[in-house]
């Protein structure tokens, strides 16, 4: 039951740290990122966008262990 306390622990931070490094990547772009990817389909910014939330999980679980 502990291991299940921990894992929801930090799955929540690194929700939170992923929130927030996405609205400062917002915040420090000159433009809107969802409206880059959802609305004109900018597939570029999509894949790098991917790599981030990707890197960023290799962090956060390498932090875990």
């Amino acid at each position: 039951m502990e291991q299940i306390g921990s894992t929801l622990i930090y799955a929540l931070l690194g929700s939170l740290i992923f929130l927030v490094v996405l609205f400062t990547m917002e915040f420090m772009t000159k433009f809107s990122i969802h409206k880059k990817v959802v609305e004109e389909g900018n597939i570029a910014l999509a894949i790098v966008l991917a790599s981030i939330i990707a890197s960023l999980g290799m962090i956060i679980s390498s932090a875990i262990q």
